[in-house]
C-alpha cells in the first residue's frame, strides 16, 4: 500500500522507524484509557504490534490495514482498517493527545474510508467506542456515521476488571 495525502496529513504504512513516536501515544494511559487494545505496556509490545502490522502489509490480500498518521514530518497518531468480509470494513483511531481538538482523526479516517471504497470496493463502515468516549462519538458523526446500536460486555485494557458499554456507529456508502 502507498502512502496516501489529505489536505493537511499523509498517512504511511506503519513500519519499525516509527517505534517511539508510536509509542508515545499508544502506550500512554491518558491517550488510550477508553480503548479495548491499548494502551501497549512496552516498547516491546507496541514493536511486536509493528511487525504484525508489517508482515500483514506483505500479504496479496492483507486483513487489515495500520498507517501511521503525518502532520507534516511529525507522527501524530495511527489509523487501522480491519476488513470484516468483501462489503464490510472497521476503523479505529489513535491521535497523540498533543494534537486532539485539531480534526485529525475525521481527515485520516475519512481518507481510509475513500481508499477502502475505491480500492477495496468496501461500501459498509462500522466503527465502535466506549460510550464515555465523546471525542471519537464526534469522530463518527463527522464521517457521516450513525449510531445503530449499544452493547454491553466492553473490557477496556486499562480497566480490565470493569465491564462497560460501548456505541456502534455505521456508514453505508453507494
Amino acid at each position: 500500500m502507498q502512502e496516501i495525502k489529505t489536505e493537511r496529513l499523509t498517512l504511511k504504512p506503519m513500519c519499525r522507524e516509527y517505534l517511539a513516536t508510536t509509542h508515545e501515544y499508544a502506550g500512554d494511559l491518558e491517550n488510550t484509557r477508553l480503548m479495548v487494545f491499548l494502551p501497549k505496556e512496552s516498547e516491546e509490545e507496541t514493536l511486536a504490534f509493528i511487525k504484525d502490522a508489517e508482515r500483514e502489509f506483505l500479504k496479496e490480500k492483507p486483513e487489515y490495514y495500520e498507517m501511521a498518521v503525518f502532520r507534516g514530518e511529525r507522527h501524530i497518531g495511527g489509523i487501522s482498517l480491519w476488513i470484516t468480509d468483501d462489503e464490510t470494513c472497521e476503523l479505529g483511531w489513535t491521535i497523540n493527545k498533543r494534537f486532539f481538538g485539531n480534526g485529525y482523526a475525521p481527515e485520516a479516517a475519512k481518507a481510509m474510508i475513500d481508499y477502502a471504497a475505491d480500492t477495496l470496493g468496501i461500501r459498509h463502515f462500522i466503527a465502535q467506542c466506549d460510550t464515555e468516549n465523546a471525542p471519537s462519538q464526534r469522530v463518527m458523526e463527522k464521517l457521516g456515521m450513525k449510531l445503530t446500536a449499544e452493547y454491553g460486555g466492553r473490557i477496556n485494557r486499562a480497566s480490565p476488571d470493569e465491564e462497560r458499554r460501548e456505541y456502534l456507529y455505521e456508514l453505508y456508502i453507494k
